[in-house]
């Protein structure tokens, strides 16, 4: 996929891999001589993407909510529910009291999920350990699961998730004490890719924000952002004064938080299993940010909680169905946009000098990935030039 047509469709095309990179893209009928010899593998009316990308997870993490989903459905409300020992408390405590092998061990089955649709790369967030130790577990865990799997991981530090119970009350001093030296501590034993936060009248306003904001800064990390998911407290605009890779949820987003991000050239990223789950009905400003060209990238936004999904392809049916994005910005949202979203250049399309991460499918067109609901048309991964 790589020409002028939609979805930069080349009917009748090849690709000449040479090692774990692409090296050539065109038509079958003009491959050039010096690949006449290569070994050849005929794929016949199949169609070949990219491999797909989840740019936002928090597939590593302790435990599990099924009985507190349950609860809500007999009527239990969230304070009933919180006293009860749930919500993200939950899951801090089982991530605490999980040991890295054990962390490693749970998250597997989940990304074997999405690798068996075609994914070749994902985003693993920590967060859901809220102090030094168990953070550094997450992120230690979700490096080795790059080892265990034919998979690229990038990972994000998210101490800025919520406030610790033994911090209640004392967000600020959570910032200061714990997450910013836990920051310095996971980059300097080279676990962090990038930085991450929630900013939200139930997790950290910008000020807060901005002082881990001012700390990746100063450790060379570009930063991201949960930001206007459940209210507007203007946190893509700080995420875009950041220079921001994206800015992620943004149901309230308002047009100067599209105008701040279109001029950083920060990716939206969109994640409607989330807004599934709880049920919401302010859909993200999809027409505003088409009309300020501001790319927009799809994730599964997988975790224990608010989105406990581990489909990309039916999070791309959703952003079509929900939010009302066309199929090729759905296909475009979990390849290259993605992968712009978490600051690669070296995937995410089919173009020579690219990683040979490629998947192929059992379709006709590419709106199928988008239109089908709970049907798997993957015929085979490629990884790195190799299946």
């Amino acid at each position: 996929m790589g020409g002028d047509q939609p979805y930069g469709m080349i009917e009748d095309g090849a690709i000449a891999v040479e090692g774990s990179h692409i090296v050539w893209v065109g038509l079958q009928s003009e491959v050039p001589a010096a690949y006449a010899d290569w070994q050849r593998v005929d794929f016949g009316d199949r169609l070949i993407t990219p491999g797909l990308i989840d740019a936002h997870t928090h597939v590593v993490f302790g435990g599990n909510r099924a009985v507190e989903f349950e609860m809500r459905l007999n009527g239990a409300t969230y304070e009933e529910i919180a006293r009860a020992g749930g919500g993200i408390l939950s899951t801090v405590n089982g991530t605490r009291a999980a040991t890295e092998d054990e962390l490693l061990a749970s998250a597997l089955p989940r990304v074997d999920a999405l690798l068996a649709e075609g994914v070749s790369c994902i985003e693993v967030k920590s967060g859901y350990g809220l102090d030094t130790e168990t953070e550094l577990r997450m992120l230690r865990a979700a490096r080795r699961i790059a080892q265990e799997r034919p998979v690229r991981v990038k990972t994000s530090f998210l101490g800025a998730h919520a406030t610790p119970p033994e911090y209640a009350g004392r967000d600020d001093a959570y910032i200061d004490e714990v997450c910013i030296p836990t920051l310095r501590a996971a980059h300097a034993e080279g676990l962090v890719d990038a930085v991450d936060g929630f900013c939200e009248g139930i997790a950290f306003d910008p000020t807060q924000i901005e002082r881990v904001f001012v700390a990746a800064q100063e450790l060379g990390l570009p930063v991201k952002l949960h930001a206007e998911q459940l209210s507007n407290l203007g946190g893509a605009k700080l995420a875009a004064a950041y220079g921001a890779l994206s800015a992620d949820h943004i149901e309230y987003l308002d047009a100067d938080g599209v105008a701040a991000m279109a001029t950083a050239g920060t990716v939206a990223v969109l994640l409607p299993g989330a807004f599934y789950t709880l049920r919401e009905t302010q859909i993200p400003p999809v027409e505003m940010l088409r009309q300020q060209n501001v790319p927009m990238a799809l994730a599964t936004d997988c975790n224990p909680g608010s989105s406990p999904l581990t489909s990309l392809l039916l999070t791309m049916n959703m952003g079509c169905t929900l939010f009302r994005m066309t199929p090729e910005e759905a296909l475009a949202g979990v390849t290259r946009v993605a992968a712009r979203a978490l600051g690669l250049d070296n995937t995410g399309m089919i173009a020579p000098g690219l990683s040979a991460d490629l998947a192929v499918w059992d379709i006709s067109h590419p709106a199928e990935l988008s239109y089908r609901i709970g049907f798997n048309p993957l015929h085979k991964r490629i990884f790195g030039g190799e299946e």
